[in-house]
């Protein structure tokens, strides 16, 4: 990889305001390219809100559609990538949890979750692929929220090829530091096991129909150490610098990349 200058946003999302939320995305995309940013990401569902009762089937959109017209045009107009998620609505109807990956020459492809979670399964269907993508040089992989805590889907990502896993969040529940000391229980394990970069972002405050996010968001080297951290209830963006040599310092000692060392052929489970 080179060395990358990310954003990371943690901001509102009200359920079914797509324009209003596609507007916010490009404020927060507009100061992403003041600060030199070449990728921003913003969390799970950011352009059409999220939630776990069949209404959001009233807001879900083909891909690509208008949401992914608007996203290219951002892309382009401030040269960067976008990486923001929407209900999909697909074949049959079916509806999937969706983040896409946007680039400044245009729509570049999507990741549907795989892991639902349990309150999930009744409105949603699973994913079933596993797709890297790459950007300015940035091989990267995708995860939604609860895929976080299956760590054979990060490893899957690794092996793969990614410098980096983004996980976007639509977690509702905590207060935010306690939301930030959750994260800390498993995300910075997905980082040091796999010795790859891991950004994680939440959505924050009510989405207008009954959950309330606690906003977070994390940035966390291939070392298994947090580079920078937001824990509160206001909008917030994060620009933060993926540096070579952090991922050439790990990958480059043998007794901290365990990758190589694997024995899958001893795995039976």
């Amino acid at each position: 990889m080179q060395d990358t200058r990310i954003a990371v946003v943690i901001s509102n999302a009200p359920l079914g305001h797509t324009a209003e939320n596609l507007s916010q995305i490009a404020h927060w995309v507009e100061q992403a390219g003041d600060k030199t940013a070449s990728l921003v990401c913003f969390p799970e569902m950011q352009a059409t809100g999220y939630h776990i009762d069949p209404v959001i089937k009233e807001t879900a959109e083909p891909v690509p559609g208008p949401a992914v017209r608007h996203l290219e045009h951002l892309a382009s107009k401030h040269n960067l990538t976008i990486l923001a998620g929407i209900a999909e609505i697909g074949a049959n109807d079916a509806i999937y949890a969706t983040h896409l990956v946007v680039r400044p020459e245009g729509w570049a492809g999507k990741y549907r979750k795989l892991h639902l979670g349990p309150p999930e399964q009744a409105v949603y269907t699973a994913g079933d692929g596993v797709p890297v993508f790459e950007a300015d040089g940035l091989c990267f992989g995708l995860q939604l929220c609860y895929d976080a805590h299956f760590p054979e889907l990060s490893t899957t990502m690794a092996l793969k090829g990614a410098d980096a896993i983004f996980i976007p969040h639509a977690s509702p529940g905590e207060d935010p530091d306690k939301k930030l000391a959750s994260w800390m229980r498993h995300l910075p394990a997905r980082a040091f096991d796999n010795g790859l970069f891991v950004i994680a972002c939440n959505q924050t405050g009510d989405n207008g129909h009954g959950l309330s996010f606690p906003g977070v968001g994390m940035v966390i080297a291939p070392s298994g150490m947090v580079i920078d951290s937001y824990a509160g209830m206001d909008g917030h963006m994060m620009v933060v610098d993926l540096k070579a040599d952090e991922l050439s310092d790990v990958r480059g000692n043998r007794m901290r990349y365990f990758l190589p060392n694997r024995r899958p052929d001893i795995y039976h489970v």
